[in-house]
This record gives C-alpha cells, structure tokens and sequence, in this order.
C-alpha cells in the first residue's frame, strides 16, 4: 500500500478541520486501505475492522483540527488514532476480556507505531525513487546491494566495463540520494 506523501495528506487534515467533504473523501481514499488492515490485525475480525474503521473516520472528521504537524506525520497520527479506537474496541468485549487484553497487550506501542509508519513511508520512497532510475541503475544498484556483488563482480556479472558499472552505481546512488530528499 502506497501513501500518499506526507504534504497532501496534510492539506487534505487541514482542509477537513474546516468541513471540507471532498478533501474528507480523498483523505478517505488515500489511507483507508492501510488503516483497515491495522485494524484488522488489532480486532482480528472483518466486520469488526470495519466497523471500527467507520469510527476511526468519523473521529478524523471531529478532531482534525486538533493534528499538529510539528509533532508526528499525518500517517503516524492517523494510525495512532485507528490503533486507539481497535483498542477501544478489544477493551469493551466483556466475554473475550482476558484474550483482548493478552492480544492488548502483544501490539505495539505508540512509538512502535510511529517508527513502522516512518519506515514503510521511507520505504515506499526508496520504491518510488528507484523507479527514476535508469534500467542500468536499478539493476547494479539492486545486485549491488541485495546480492552483494562488487564492482568487478558486477562488471563481470553485466559484461560491461568496469568504469561504465562504477558510474551507474555512483550516479544511481546520487540520484537516489536527490530524490529522497524530496520525501524528507
């Protein structure tokens, strides 16, 4: 699941603390996908995880205004609210209480949430950056560093010269490097 970049959800936060029903949709749309599925993993039941997610927007809608940016990333406070409400569900199912609470108690804290979204949110721009890459890039960059392949490894391995495989590594480091930090 890819999210959107940090800035437009932001605007689209902005937009739904002052009633905006289409910036709402478009919020919706973008990062529903990813919160369904935490819920899902949290209440472990379909209908539940939706019903919760329900509850997760409709909770968005009344306390948007109350996201600062300076504190967490728009998909850390988003997840941390659907993990709050997927709690609050575990917590008010009486017959099942000492398995809610030992499920409660196997999820991951708030920092943990906020350092899984930062990492699938860098990882989804690491993806979206190597796509910018040239074929030849991707391609030494990839066996360079998921197969472990050296330059000369890499050169042999491509059959091409050893300084053309140093200048793909280098400048698809740098171009890499460049697109990052658009995402920062």
């Amino acid at each position: 699941m890819a999210y959107p970049p940090p800035d437009l959800l932001k605007a689209h936060l902005e937009a739904c603390a002052r009633g905006d029903g289409p910036a709402f949709e478009k919020l919706y749309r973008a990062t529903s996908p990813h919160l369904y599925a935490q819920l899902l993993r949290i209440v472990r039941q379909e209908a539940a995880a939706q019903d919760c997610l329900q509850q997760v927007y409709l909770r968005i809608w009344q306390v948007a205004g109350q996201y600062d940016a300076n504190r967490s990333r728009p998909m850390t406070w988003l997840s941390t609210l659907t993990r709050n409400v997927g709690i609050d569900w575990l917590r008010r199912q009486r017959p099942q209480e000492s398995d809610s609470e030992a499920i409660i108690d196997t999820l991951p804290g708030e920092a943990d949430v906020e350092h899984e979204s930062d990492l699938n949110q860098q990882a989804e721009s690491l993806q979206q950056c190597l796509t910018e890459l040239t074929a030849q890039q991707r391609q030494a960059l990839e066996l360079a560093f998921f197969e472990g392949l050296t330059h000369h490894d890499l050169a042999s391995h491509l059959t091409t010269p050893l300084g053309t495989v140093k200048s793909w590594v280098r400048r698809g480091l740098e171009r890499l490097k460049e697109c990052m930090t658009r995402f920062a």
